[in-house]
């Protein structure tokens, strides 16, 4: 998509180095979507660029923290606690409450950067009016992804198949002709498809190895720079209880976390093993009295410092999504994957392929199949092996550092 005018000169060679340059990042207010970008505002911010992140008020404070500037906006999306119910269950239910938000997004963003507009936009995924606001201030846009991005042959095999249905009812085209109807109205002629799912640069914080069909991926669009982690301390520690000869952490992310009865299987499979200790994340949609009596070697949070636990655990009961697998990942943390909706599915037979995880559907996760899939992974020398080659491979992709050094290179390329 090529800018609406001409892109305005937005920094200064000076040995080689970027000038401080205005940076906008935007997103939607959702845990999945915030926190893998987090560590790449925070060195933008060191490096001495102004950041400012558009972003609903429940994200303000950790936005803050980074040292860039909230730029607040109301979202009609539902909030980062809402019962996952709220999503739907269909295609379009998952799709339309995206494409409603950007419509009246777009006029609260409009008035929030008016005389202040960034020389480049960093933008989540997720927000379309982002790369509707860079096409008319004619900048540059670089997308960060926080989970897998389109390979050559995408559309084909997934996009197509899936949309398939959709598109053939009233409602999916009238979907669409909102879409086109909202790009038009500002100056853009692309198709809502490529516009929301092939950026023209994007840096994709996960690991290559998580990415399916990665040699299929356009280089040239696409740079793994894996995943940006800094300091967690501010979350919280955690200690290894004495005595506890293996630690096994269960969470299912921050969204999907209704599942009292996956919960109390859990606690069967691992409350029952001699010598293991469970960390039990439950959300904020379950009750821990509903879990019925827990022996002493179970503990349950709403919320729990998941990184600092997985440095200590021997084994990560997961949903699979892209941060969490990254982080067991990162750990070399032997993973039971257990998805729950979206790309959980895929990333939990990546996990699955890469030999270091098992993939369990909720429906078969008794505990008796828990138990016995955590006893073939744990201290299996070879799936510690494979965790160990990752590990390697992931160190090479550079994280934050080549992230930020990157989003400099695109500004220079601008101001050249």
């Amino acid at each position: 998509m090529k800018p609406s005018c001409t892109r305005r000169i937005v920094s200064i060679r000076f040995f080689g180095m970027t000038s401080p340059a205005h940076i906008a990042m935007f997103s939607i207010a959702a845990h999945g979507h915030v926190n893998p970008s987090l560590e790449v505002i925070r060195e933008l911010v060191a490096r001495g660029h102004r950041v400012t992140y558009a972003i609903p008020p429940a994200f303000a404070e950790k936005v803050a923290a980074t040292g860039a500037e909230p730029k607040l906006w109301n979202s009609t999306l539902p909030g980062p606690d809402a019962d996952p119910e709220a999503w739907g269950s269909t295609l379009l239910d998952n799709v339309e409450p995206f494409l409603a938000d950007a419509i009246q997004a777009l006029p609260q963003l409009i008035e929030a950067y008016e005389g202040d507009e960034p020389d480049l936009v960093l933008h989540d995924i997720t927000s379309y009016p982002a790369r509707v606001l860079a096409h008319r201030w004619g900048v540059p846009a670089i997308s960060l992804s926080p989970n897998l991005v389109a390979w050559e042959g995408y559309e084909e095999e997934v996009a197509e198949p899936m949309w398939a249905e959709p598109k053939q009812t009233e409602r999916g085209q009238a979907y669409y002709r909102r879409f086109h109807t909202w790009l038009e109205e500002n100056g853009i002629t692309q198709h809502p498809d490529p516009f929301a799912g092939r950026p023209d640069r994007s840096l994709v914080l996960i690991p290559r190895a998580l990415q399916p069909n990665a040699d299929r991926v356009d280089e040239t669009a696409y740079t793994f720079v894996g995943a940006c982690q800094g300091d967690r301390a501010a979350e919280g520690g955690w200690q290894r209880p004495d005595g506890a000869e293996k630690v096994v952490l269960v969470s299912l992310g921050s969204s999907f976390t209704k599942q009292p009865a996956f919960y109390r299987e859990c606690v069967r499979a691992f409350g029952e093993l001699p010598g293991w200790h469970l960390v039990l994340q439950v959300g904020t949609h379950v009750d821990p009295a509903g879990l019925g009596d827990l022996p002493p070697n179970v503990e349950v949070h709403s919320w729990v410092p998941q990184l600092a636990i997985l440095k200590q655990a021997d084994l990560f009961v997961t949903h699979a999504g892209a941060g969490g697998s990254q982080e067991g990942l990162a750990t070399g943390t032997p993973m039971i994957a257990v998805p729950q909706a979206v790309d959980q599915f895929g990333n939990a037979d990546m996990l699955q392929t890469l030999g270091v995880a098992r993939h369990v559907p909720t429906e078969e996760a008794t505990a008796e199949t828990l138990r016995e899939t955590a006893l073939t992974l744990v201290d299996n020398p070879e799936v510690a092996r494979r965790l160990k080659d990752i590990q390697a491979e992931m160190a090479q992709e550079g994280g934050t550092g080549r992230a930020a050094d990157l989003i400099e290179a695109e500004l220079r390329a601008a101001g050249a």
